[in-house]
């Protein structure tokens, strides 16, 4: 099991390919919350998006903190776990963040409306398994 605060090159198609993610926050009331999500990778941040106004960005603006984890669905020994703090939020513009997940997960472009904002997760710590050999 690795320990570092960037995700392993040979674990990286687990952020982006089709593989859901459990995406956490922290709810006012100090809860934990996760949610099934989209996830994304650039490189160096994990990207996730929901609705403006709801609650995950609610969440973000008061506590940052953030946590998302993926498995892999045919070798469950295969994981990513990232622990980090949302770093940036800023407008989905056009809708170009999403719709380029929803061809990634659905096979085709975005079926509803509205505006979106993307949520930037800064790693502090990535832990990971590359399966059991």
């Amino acid at each position: 099991m690795a320990n570092q605060n960037t995700v392993p090159d040979e674990l990286v198609d687990l952020l982006t390919t089709n593989i859901l993610g459990h995406v956490s926050c922290l709810t006012p009331s100090g809860r934990i919350a996760t949610n099934v999500m989209w996830v994304d990778y650039d490189g160096e941040h994990v990207l996730t998006s929901s609705p403006v106004g709801g609650r995950k960005g609610r969440a973000w603006r008061l506590n940052p903190q953030a946590a998302v984890s993926v498995v892999d669905r045919e070798n469950p020994w295969r994981w990513v776990e990232v622990s980090g703090r949302v770093t940036d939020i800023h407008p989905d513009e056009g809708l170009a963040f999403i719709n380029k997940l929803s061809q990634r997960y659905t096979g085709g472009p975005y079926s509803r409306t509205g505006e979106r904002e993307v949520f930037v997760i800064t790693p502090d710590r990535v832990r990971s398994a590359a399966g059991r050999r």
